[in-house]
Formats: C-alpha cells, structure tokens, sequence
C-alpha cells in the first residue's frame, strides 16, 4: 500500500536481471522471509462443460514493466475471471513479476509466470543457458572425448530458475527466444531438452501446476522463423514445455490448420497412450495460444476494439484452441497523452473493451487488409471476456474470498470507514487489489426475486473512490425506479448478484457483506439479505441456499454489516446443487407511492466468504505480541529513522479450569481441539500508524497516531520499511517516534487498538 510521501521504497532483492552472468550472483534462499507474504496459489475448481473450451492467456507489457508508482495512478489489470494465466513481461533477461501482481493474480486462482528472453545480441547467452556456468580455474577432461560428442547440457540455469520462481512465489516462465541460435540443429537439440529439465524442475520445485510457455520464434535449425501456427517446425519445443504460444501475424485459416497438424500427431507423442513416458500431462489443442496482438501489429483485425476478430477466427468454443493476448495495457498508453484523459475515462475504455460498453454500440475502426489477405467480414464488436467462461475464484474453504471491491489503485486510504489518507496523485499497489465484482460489470443485471412481470428498475455500478469501509474504494450501485401501476408496485424484492464463486456443497461456509445507503425519499423505505443463487441461466432449479443464522450489525459511518452461515443442497435430496453460483444482495423496496419514481444508490464496502468454523473451535485470542526496528545500514545523520519494522503474531488460549476425565478410557478431549484445517489467524495485511511524542515521556492516544500505509506490496509478511522522508511529520531531534502495528485478518476484520503492538525510538 501506499506510503505517504514521495520516495519510492527499493526491493531487497532484484525484480530482473540483465543477463545469465548477472543472474549467478543471486543466491537462492538469501531472503526468502521477505516474500513469505505472497499468495500461495490455490486452483480454481471449473465446470465440467469448459474443460474442453479454449483458454485465455495475458501478456503484460505495459511501458517495458516496473512502472507502477505508489505515489500516482498506474494501469492495473481487473478482469482475473476471463484469465487463466497471466505473464509479467519486459525485455529484461529474466524477468521477476513484483509480489503485487502475483497475490493478485493467486488470490483469483491465476497463475503468473516470469519471462526468460533472449533479443538481439542475447546469442551468447543462449549457449550459456545450456552449458551453464563457466569455471574460472584451468580445467579440461581427462582424456579427449569422441568426436561424435555434440554440444554439452547441464542442469545450472534450469535449477536456478526454479528455485527463483519457488522462492519468489510465481509459477513458471514464458520463454521468448528471439535471436538465430549459431549452433543450429545440435543447439536446437540441446535446447529443446534443457526445457524438459527447467520444466521438471519447476514442477518439482513450484507444484504440479507450473509452467514453461514457449513463444513461436526460433526454429529447428536454428534460425527465427515465426510460423504463426505449430507445425513441424517448432513442434519439438510445443513437446518439450506445456504449450505454444504462437505470434501474431498468422493469417485466418492457420488456427485450423494448427487443429489440424495437432489431430495428425501420434497419440504417443503427445502423452494421450498408456504407454506415453515423454509426458507428465497430456497435450491438447488448449496447450496450443493463438498470439493476439492488442497494439495490432500484424494480428488480423487491426487489435484494439477489432481483436475480437482475430479470437473469433481462433474460436475458444468450438475448435478448443486458446488465445495468447500481448500488450493489453494498449488501453492505456494509447489515451494517456490525449487532453481529456482521466483515470475514470480509462476504466470506462477498458472495461469496453473487456465486458463491453453499458449502452450503445462500440466503433471498430477500419483494420488494413495485408497483402493477398481475403476479405473477411465480421459482425458488430464482441467484447474479449465474452469468448472465455467465468471462471470463480479459488473455493473460499482453501482460499478465504474477500474483496473490498479495490482495483488496486485510488484516491485515498480508509480503515473501517474512517479516511486516514488522501493523496491527488493517487495511489497504486497491486497487492491490494482484489475482485471488483465480476457480476457487477458493465452494468448490475438485476432480477426479481420472486415471480412478476413488471418493469426493472434501470440499474447502473461505478468505482467510488470517494467513501469506504476498508481499503481505497467502495462501488456505488445506482437504481432508477420508473413510476408503476402494476398491483404490486408498493413492494419490489430485487435480486442483485455481486460475484460468482465456487461452493461445495452441503460444506457450511460463512459469508458477510459491509454497505451503506444514500438517504432515502420519504416515502421509500428498503430492507436487506445476503443470499446465493445459481447464475441467471442456470438449469439448476432444485438448487438450495440453506441459510442457518442470519446478523445485521450498525457500524459506524452509517455502513451496515449482514453476515450469514449457510451451505447449499439441492431441494430433491438426489440432484447434485450447481458449484458455481452467485452471491449477493436480494433488495426489499417499500414506497407508499408508486406513481412516484425514485432512485436509491447504494454503496458496497466489502464482502468475504469462508469456511465456517463453530466458535467451539474459535477460542483463541489474537494479539501482535510485539513489534521490533531494525535501522538500516546506511543511515548516517540525516537518515535516523530509515529502517525495517517487523513484528509477530501470536494467539494465546482460555485457561483450562476443569478437566473431567474419570479414566484413560473416556471417549472425550480434555478441550476443545483446533480443527485440522488451517486455523491460525492469517492477516491480509497490516496498516501501520506513526507518532511523535510530545515530550520526553508524553504521547497522544493510538487513534491520534497518523497512518503511514500497509504491509505486503513488497511481499513482506510481517515487515515494513520505514524511509524518514516518507513520514507525514517532521521528527524534532533527540525526539522518539512510535509505530503502530495493525491487523486485517482474511476476514476482512480490522484488528482493535488493545490486540495491536507498537515500538518505539528516538528520532
């Protein structure tokens, strides 16, 4: 999160490196605490009926990578629900995604790789890679090797390169190799096996879901050669890693042709027998991404609001084949230096460009037809997402679900309803971005919640960045009610879905929602409940939402929290309920005149889902049990304060009073036990709070102390790196400063003042 002020903070470890020998000097296990905050990935659990469908793949390259600013307003990515896997992409030999964008992507069941790239000049390096690191002493073999002995491969670089993506936290890499190999066939060779041990290797090291990604560039013989499509050129390297990802320039009848070559394979080849032993998995036509090019620089369409062309051609439905979209970021950097230009205008562009506009057609502009191209012609704009399933986030029982609806970027900083932060310039820390709804967009589709025909209320959601419950952030959600003669006018129960998500069933989970209402007419007065239904065109009418306790809780501001225990079933006892459903709000409204329209805005702050744990089980009692600074190394005289806050988190039990047990052999615990799932309170981040002493001994009370920004946007767990000239006060000498270490746990629940820890010293 940000830190107020103006100096951005320096990672304790490199986020690239510029070339293999750059890359022997990093040490593998050197800092891996200062990463332990980093989303762990959990998988999404998918539908049967899009398993076969094509998936979608994102290749970040906005400005060349490591752009954002903690102090300003960066581009963000918000549309994890279309995505299967994300690349964080620059034109660095290796490249680190930041522990921002890899939480971000985790928290929605996205895996994010690195990329390993070799451009012009980079030819040197790609021997490297396979022999691995070269010696400094005089070495040489004991006797002289056959003549027949071709080019050396040791397993260096692809170890290193797994224990790098293992320690850091992400999943695999995207291997760009886009420079002649000299050593042709016998380099080629080598190579397309050094990518089998980097993928074994990261399989080994990351988990059974990572991944080496090959972009279609160099060749077997060695020389770059975009194909556009697989085919026997490159299929040595399809085989070697888990998928192709093709370049941008294939014309339109080349995503069947690569459907086509794959069906023509031998099912051996690529793991489909039994007696298959080259491959762990099984290939198929979704290992095979299409490249689209989003700044259309010889994709079909033209890219921009005429990709969905090139993807209409690639047809994720039906011929299964997925899609590789690079340079998405195009949103932005094509509008940011037009006058008009603000970052709601962005987000309106870029949600056009996702989910579609809210009303209206979209223009697609006239893409240049290349040579020898045929005319193909093609109906209206189709927004990205729409080619792609919804895909829920990770079961909230292995990965608790929480969103404050934050696109990872704001205005200001608010902690249970009350702004602590404000900046003009804005904000921007991926790490705290969380899901804006994926039901929400471009427009709330609103039903009823019971059976009638009149008309719906007009319905419209934004980002509001000006109120919230925690976080940047809320969405305002806008009704428009028209005058209605209907005979039920005076009472018109809504249903208004917020997220998908995937539940177990008969599993009992917990669920809250925090809210608040603009003031209401006169005459209009509106009642409240979280629910779960299945999506709008679902089959699945026996589908039960079992809610077993009900609490609405006043808090301050005027925000109000629901919170419910439930599971679901299916109403016949023998159908099995639907796993992807919806969560969200069902709207009771009351008016006393109906031939009065009206509208009604409502704010959403915060929303979280759970496992649900019996209070039986919820004993113990968490506290921060202390705090700790550590200066840093280069502090001289004008640098006093600069160093690391760490702290610990602790729980602690009620005293055991009474145990009654008459003999070894009763059938009872001596206590409660913890349950086997993981129960040790987990914290999402941690504000923290800084104050100047008024005296020697003297200091105000902790809710006067001045909030100074959050953990986790450098993947610190429980660590903080305090910069003087960051503090939003000056620090007389001799004078101590204290610093207050504030929780937020998974549930979205904001620690109070007693269970927190500070420390202090002299400025």
């Amino acid at each position: 999160m940000p830190i107020s002020g103006k100096t951005q903070p320096s990672p304790a470890q490199p986020f690239f490196f510029k070339s293999l020998r750059e890359f022997d000097d990093w040490t593998p296990g050197t800092a891996p605490k200062r990463y332990d905050g980093i989303v762990k990935y959990s998988s999404r659990k998918p539908a049967a009926d899009v398993l076969t469908r094509g998936k979608l793949l994102v290749c970040h390259d906005y400005k060349g990578g490591y752009t954002e600013s903690l102090f300003d307003r960066c581009y963000t990515y918000n549309f994890w629900s279309s995505c299967d896997t994300f690349i964080y992409f620059s034109h660095h030999r290796v490249t680190v995604p930041p522990p921002g964008w890899i939480s971000a992507a985790h928290r929605q069941g996205v895996k994010m790789l690195g990329t390993l790239i070799f451009e012009g000049g980079g030819e040197q390096d790609c021997l490297r890679l396979i022999v691995g690191k070269m010696p400094t002493s005089k070495t040489g073999q004991v006797e002289k090797g056959s003549t027949s002995r071709t080019l050396p491969l040791t397993p260096y670089y692809a170890k290193r390169l797994a224990e790098l993506a293992a320690e850091r936290g992400f999943d695999g890499y995207l291997l760009n190799f886009e420079c002649p190999l000299g050593g042709g066939v016998e380099q080629t060779r080598a190579l397309s096996a050094w990518i089998t041990i980097l993928q074994s290797e990261i399989l080994e090291k990351v988990g059974s879901h990572g991944e080496t990604i090959w972009y279609d560039s160099v060749i077997i013989n060695g020389q770059l050669a975009w194909q556009d499509r697989l085919n026997s050129l490159n299929l040595p390297f399809f085989l070697s890693s888990t998928s192709l990802f093709s370049n941008y320039t294939w014309r339109t009848d080349y995503p069947a042709r690569s459907v086509q070559y794959f069906t023509s394979l031998d099912a051996s080849l690529i793991g489909n027998t039994p007696a298959s032993h080259s491959h762990r998995t099984t290939k198929t036509i979704q290992d095979i991404y299409m490249g689209v090019d989003v700044w259309g620089r010889g994709s079909h369409g033209g890219g921009g609001f005429g990709s969905y062309k090139a993807i209409t051609h690639i047809a994720p439905e039906s011929l299964g084949l997925s899609v590789a979209l690079f340079g998405q970021a195009w949103t932005w950097e094509s509008e940011q230096d037009k006058p008009e230009w603000t970052w709601d205008r962005w987000w309106e562009y870029e949600s056009k460009l996702w989910i579609g506009p809210v009303s209206g057609p979209v223009e697609v502009p006239e893409a240049p037809r290349r040579k020898d191209e045929p005319e193909c012609l093609h109906g209206p704009f189709v927004p990205i997402a729409s080619f792609f399933p919804r895909h829920p986030p990770p079961d909230p029982a292995d990965l608790c679900f929480h969103t404050t609806f934050c696109p990872g970027t704001g205005l200001a900083w608010f902690v249970d309803g009350i702004k602590v932060y404000q900046n003009e310039r804005g904000w921007t820390d991926v790490d705290k971005q969380t899901s804006v709804g994926d039901l929400l967009w471009p427009a709330p589709k609103l039903f009823w919640d019971e059976e009638r025909e009149d008309s719906l209320p007009a319905a419209l959601s934004s980002l509001y960045m000006k109120d919230a419950w925690n976080g940047g952030n809320s969405v305002k959600f806008s009704l428009s009610f028209p005058t209605s003669t209907h005979e039920l006018a005076a009472y018109r129960p809504l249903w208004l879905p917020i997220q998908s998500l995937y539940i177990t069933p008969q599993k009992p989970y917990f669920a809250s929602i925090v809210y608040k209402v603009d003031p209401l007419p006169e005459s209009v007065e509106t009642e409240f409940a979280l629910n779960l239904k299945p999506f709008s065109d679902s089959q699945d009418t026996a589908f039960v939402c079992n809610i077993v306790t009900a609490e609405i809780v006043e808090l301050p501001g005027g925000w109000t929290k629901l919170s419910i225990q439930f599971n679901t079933s299916s109403s016949d006892g023998i159908t099995v309920p639907s796993t992807n459903i919806a969560i969200g709000l069902v709207v009771a409204v009351v008016t006393e005149d109906t031939e009065q329209s009206f509208d009604i805005n409502i704010l959403l702050g915060q929303l979280n889902v759970a496992a649900y744990v019996p209070e039986t089980f919820r004993e113990e009692d968490t506290i921060i049990l202390w705090a700790d600074y550590t200066a840093s190394s280069s502090n001289g005289p004008a640098k006093p304060l600069s160093g690391t806050l760490s702290w610990e988190v602790a729980t602690s039990f009620p005293r055991v009073t009474s145990i009654n047990i008459a003999s070894p052999e009763d059938p009872v615990s001596a206590w409660n036990q913890q349950p086997t799932i993981t129960w040790f309170p987990s914290f999402l981040y941690f504000n923290i709070y800084a104050q100047v002493f008024t005296d020697e001994y003297n200091i105000g009370g902790a809710d006067t102390a001045s909030w100074i920004g959050t953990s986790g946007w450098d993947g610190q767990k429980s660590g903080f790196d305090v910069l003087f000239e960051n503090l939003p006060f000056v620090v007389p000498p001799n004078r101590k400063v204290r610093f207050y270490i504030r929780g937020v746990n998974d549930r979205g629940e904001v620690m109070k003042w007693e269970k927190s820890a500070y420390v202090d010293l002299t400025g």
